[in-house]
């Protein structure tokens, strides 16, 4: 009844101040990044028209347009989401790719949801002309938004 055994549980060493971290391996010394909470949201948006307009969208009636559609969702909350316009551009049907204005815009990433259901959901329209956005892309890093879904790199 006296004798008592000594049993270590395995994994339960006792750490001391001398303890280190080992070193990484020198051959596999590639840099790791994580944000966590990017700051902003960019979204590639696209105007729809009812008929097509003579002379391409420029940055003042986009921002018209993306004001109006804020204001009219979100209300006077709406028109103080900070929004930048990054590019403005016109594919016309001589143009590879989808023809029709499209609008590049970075937004707060706290107001994104807001922003998206504003947009999606407004019609605007003025001297017979009913027009609308189109959410045709949504990220946190522009980078990856621009250079589109990855696909190509894979085909052989």
């Amino acid at each position: 009844m006296g004798d008592t055994q000594n049993t270590k549980m395995p994994g339960a060493e006792k750490l001391t101040g001398s303890s280190k971290r080992k070193a990484s391996d020198p051959q596999n010394s590639g840099i790791q990044f994580t944000s966590r909470n990017p700051p902003w949201t960019y979204l590639r948006l696209q105007l729809h028209l009812d008929n097509a307009l003579s002379q391409p969208l420029d940055a003042l009636s986009a921002r018209t347009y993306l004001s109006s559609a804020f204001s009219q969702y979100l209300g006077l909350t709406g028109t103080s989401i900070s929004v930048d316009i990054l590019k403005v551009e016109h594919n016309s049907s001589s143009q590879p790719g989808p023809k029709g204005d499209y609008v590049w815009i970075r937004i707060p990433c706290g107001d994104a949801a807001a922003v998206v259901a504003a947009l999606s959901s407004w019609v605007g329209g003025s001297n017979g002309l009913n027009y609308a956005w189109r959410v045709c892309a949504k990220g946190n890093y522009l980078s990856a938004l621009a250079a589109g879904s990855g696909a190509d790199l894979f085909v052989p």
